[in-house]
């Protein structure tokens, strides 16, 4: 939930708003307080929406449709007002998370949920049907997990069944991969009851499985899917088998009514009023938004929407709940009276700048801790620098979570970040093995992943469950463009000899394949691995010296056994220049090779602040708060707040959440100081200008060269 704006009303309907619980294209959701003291859910239509007679026609409709619905499992309308100029209603605000938002924050329900969600929801379309009306939206973002049970919201495209579309003849309502075959034909066939029993079916596949029955990508292609294909399960308990496969029957008539499907899959289950039917952390979480919402104190009032209502008059249709007509009335004069005494004194004082958090999850305490640890130096003081400015139009915090370089904890430190509603954007991880499953579950948050120094194929950028990646460093193959530039412009050989060191090469394999594809100077390059679990460096030399090599190029991670390669070379004599890769690196090599480290060059994507002289402020803020200039990637970490910052900056106040960052993040250009972070709008590549460096070891350290393409020819040894 964020703050609400200068621009907001003070109460819209005799329902004092305390936040903004979401906005987008159609309008903004408030959290209220009711006149009877009760938490709403506020529902606002833009007015250029409102506008389309075909719109407020459908806007009234999901009024009349939710007024009609008493059951404990949907959520009604409690008060409305569809005639105004700017339509609204409220519904009595549920503080736990969407299906969609529990499942891709912290994956599949357990089977007894699972049987839970669907029995409950199966009631509510009972009574939703018993009503004359078909939902034609039924979908994980369209299901609120409560303690007691879930609640379907959401009738915008409901209607009496039997009833006139008032769309186009070729339009498909819906969603795509939870609509049902016969919603998705444009054959005028009318979608019935069993098309909300096909939604449900969907629906528990994804709450068991979390993926939906018909995959992902181009709506046409998963539309297509869901018409002629088979419904994909895999994964999906055997004991929900049947059930769903029942529920995605092509044809409608063999499908189960909603009261055949809540007796099946609700038997053996506790009451409602029973034990806790969600897996944890989910109740915590549902209780931390209760907490917060109920804190909430009611804020000063900036303007008043009365009038335009008083003057029409109150009808049954213009707003359904007596109550808060009554509460409408009274406002004014409040307000008025407060307005009145204040006058001549000192203005209330500006409301407080909105607060958007970033994420960081990082390796802190595990192999990597370095790594991670100058991730989150660079972003406190990228935070930091931001809240200083004077013309900041929003302040912004920092949440930082440690994966421990583990596994199993990445996974669940991803689902906790991405379930918090108040995280626009996550940076992180801080090493390679967790990005695809960061990438998925950030994709499913809509929630924007930031990679700062781990690595991602630019393959995968195009697929869907990554469409959230922002890789702000190069994929890894772009490392070697500074191995052939140096090899073939600024020092250039024409036999260049490559040590493929099999152990932990993986990372490095593209380099690999890129430099067999183009050996520098055009010459000819000779590939001699190291097997897995072999030692035998000075067995390479040997072949490096017979194929008359002039250089060589360790392609491997290992720091130390690149040590072990760069002893070889000095015992085996050999007189060519030697190469490594930004994973070898490390401290460890300069230590574990001694005098065999010297002249050594690497090829990084990573800068030197030191040697840039925009990021002289950084480096002085830098040693002022930890003693020391900043680490490798610390930079570039400071460079993807200023990123996110500068997205931010970019969308208007109601619009800066995840999806606003999502959304236009890739059209951003910032000019970092580490390199300028621009992106392709469609492949959401990073461009390539000025990201690779060369180093290169002298007394003892590493000197930095510069970006690769301005490094003099003769430079280095």
């Amino acid at each position: 939930m964020r703050p609400l704006t200068p621009a907001d009303p003070a109460a819209i309907g005799g329902n004092r708003l305390l936040g903004r619980l979401g906005s987008g294209g159609m309008g903004t959701v408030y959290l209220a307080r009711s006149a009877a003291g009760t938490l709403v859910a506020v529902k606002v239509i833009r007015a250029d929406h409102a506008a389309n007679p075909d719109f407020r026609a459908r806007f009234r409709r999901e009024v009349e449709a939710a007024g009609q619905l008493t059951g404990r499992w949907v959520v009604p309308v409690v008060s409305a007002d569809p005639l105004a100029r700017e339509p609204w209603l409220a519904t009595p605000y549920v503080p736990g998370p969407s299906l969609a938002e529990a499942v891709g924050g912290y994956g599949p329900l357990p089977v007894r949920a699972v049987r839970t969600l669907g029995a409950r929801l199966a009631e509510a379309l009972a009574q939703v049907h018993a009503a004359g009306l078909v939902h034609r939206d039924v979908k994980p973002g369209n299901i609120l997990l409560a303690p007691d049970g879930p609640r379907l919201i959401d009738f915008g495209i409901a209607r009496a069944e039997g009833a006139v579309t008032l769309t186009a003849v070729d339009a498909v309502l819906g969603t795509p991969g939870y609509l049902a075959p016969e919603q998705a034909r444009t054959d005028g066939a009318a979608a019935g009851r069993p098309s909300d029993v096909f939604s449900l079916g969907c629906v528990l596949a994804y709450a068991a499985t979390g993926h939906g029955p018909f995959g992902g990508g181009h709506a046409a292609a998963v539309v297509y899917r869901t018409v002629h294909d088979e419904p994909e399960l895999s994964g999906l308990p055997p004991e929900l088998l049947d059930t769903v496969l029942a529920c995605l029957a092509k044809d409608p008539a063999a499908r189960p009514t909603p009261d055949e499907l809540g007796a099946v899959l609700g038997d053996g289950l506790p009451a409602p009023d029973g034990e806790d039917w969600l897996p944890p952390p989910l109740p915590r979480l549902i209780a931390e938004r209760s907490t917060r919402a109920l804190d909430l104190p009611a804020p000063e009032p900036t303007r008043i929407d009365a009038p335009e209502a008083a003057g029409r008059g109150l009808t049954r249709r213009r707003l359904l709940g007596a109550g808060a007509g009554l509460a409408v009335i009274g406002a004014p004069v409040a307000w008025f009276t407060t307005r009145g005494r204040a006058r001549g004194t000192t203005p209330p004082p500006a409301r407080p700048l909105a607060t958007h958090t970033l994420a960081l999850q990082a390796d802190l305490t595990g192999p990597g801790k370095e790594i991670g640890q100058a991730h989150e130096r660079g972003m406190k003081l990228a935070v930091e620098r931001h809240n200083s400015r004077s013309d900041a139009a929003f302040r912004l915090a920092l949440r930082v979570a440690d994966d421990g370089g583990d596994a199993t904890r990445a996974a669940q430190v991803v689902k906790e970040l991405a379930a918090d509603p108040a995280v626009v954007a996550l940076t992180g991880p801080t090493w390679d093995a967790p990005v695809p499953e960061l990438a998925v579950a950030c994709g499913a948050a809509d929630l924007a992943l930031l990679l700062v120094s781990a690595d991602s194929p630019e393959t995968a950028l195009s697929r869907q469950e990554w469409r959230t990646v922002v890789a702000t460093r190069p994929a890894g193959d772009q490392l070697a463009l500074p191995v052939i530039d140096y090899f073939s412009r600024i020092r250039p050989v024409h036999r260049t000899g490559l040590v493929e060191d099999v152990e932990g090469s993986e990372p490095v394999y593209p380099v690999i394949q890129y430099l067999q594809q183009s050996p520098p100077s055009q010459g000819t390059l000779s590939v001699h691995r190291i097997p897995a679990g072999s030692s035998d460096f000075a067995g390479a030399v040997r072949a490096l010296t017979e194929a008359g090599a002039e250089a060589v190029v360790y392609a491997g991670t290992s720091p130390q056994r690149a040590a072990q390669l760069g002893r070889a070379l000095t015992e085996g004599g050999f007189q060519g220049r030697r190469l490594g890769l930004q994973h070898a690196m490390e401290p460890a090599f300069l230590t574990a090779a001694g005098p065999a480290a010297d002249g050594w060059a690497f090829a990084s994507l990573f800068t030197d602040p030191l040697a840039v002289p925009a990021a002289a402020e950084f480096v002085a803020a830098h040693r002022a708060a930890y003693g020391q200039p900043p680490a490798r990637w610390a930079t570039e970490a400071y460079d993807a707040v200023g990123l996110v910052a500068a997205t931010l900056t970019g969308l208007a106040e109601d619009g800066r959440d995840r999806a606003g960052v999502t959304r236009r993040i890739f059209r951003t250009a910032h000019e970092g100081l580490a390199k300028p972070l621009s992106f392709d709008s469609n492949t959401h590549v990073l461009t390539r200008a000025r990201t690779a460096h060369l180093y290169q070891v002298e007394s003892g350290g590493y000197r930095y060269l510069g970006i690769y393409s301005d490094v003099r020819p003769g430079s280095g040894r």
